[in-house]
């Protein structure tokens, strides 16, 4: 049994027609840590893209680990032409814990320390990721239309993994970058230490 809309097959015999356009996830850029202070995606250099090419951008982190237990994985951007990581974010923050032993580290709730209101730091998106030897962090970050000069632009990161407490988290972060300049340059790094391993790679999607 097919499904026709206005004339054209979209699904026939459960499978979607040959004919229908679909998006395309594009990988332009794989950077991966040895004891790093900061991981950096620049528009133009070593082959990376981040400019109208692509109207949504998605960063995979992969098995991030620590230096340094405890330190806040987290993300800063540069306007073009800009420098020092330090536009001004407005962002919310939440966390859900379940620790091994199932005791009090459990629950879901706003972090109100790791937001920023108008806040020209590094973002937050995961806290306290333990730095056990088989302890990382995985997640993914999607940026919005980086290049617009016309609106803000708008981010969401989801991040899990191994929490210092012996739990297992999840942190979210919404967030803005309060410029109607492109945005061309990505940073990411911990709050204290290096990213010891791991890696970050980037994808345009059509």
């Amino acid at each position: 049994m097919g499904l026709i809309s206005n004339g054209t097959t979209l699904l026939d015999a459960g499978a979607l027609d040959s004919g229908v356009a679909t998006g395309s996830m594009t990988l332009i850029k794989t950077l991966t840590a040895s004891s790093s202070a900061t991981l950096n995606f620049i528009d133009g250099t070593a082959n990376v893209v981040l400019d109208s090419t692509y109207k949504e951008y998605e960063f995979h982190f992969i098995d991030i680990h620590p230096a340094t237990d405890a330190a806040e994985f987290s993300v800063q951007f540069n306007a073009a032409g800009a420098s020092g990581f330090n536009e001004t974010i407005m962002s919310t923050f939440t966390q859900a814990i379940h620790s091994e032993d199932d005791s009090s580290e459990a629950g879901l709730g706003y972090v109100t320390a790791n937001d920023q209101s108008n806040g020209t730091a590094y973002q937050t998106i995961f806290l306290n990721a333990g730095n056990g030897s088989d302890e990382c962090i995985s997640g993914t970050l999607c940026l919005f239309n980086p290049s617009s000069t016309t609106f803000i632009t708008s981010m969401y990161s989801e991040v899990t993994g191994y929490h210092n407490a012996d739990a297992s988290s999840k942190c979210n972060c919404d967030a803005i970058i309060d410029t109607t300049s492109a945005v061309d340059e990505v940073s990411f790094k911990f709050s204290a230490g290096a990213i010891e391993s791991g890696t970050i790679k980037l994808y345009g999607i059509k």
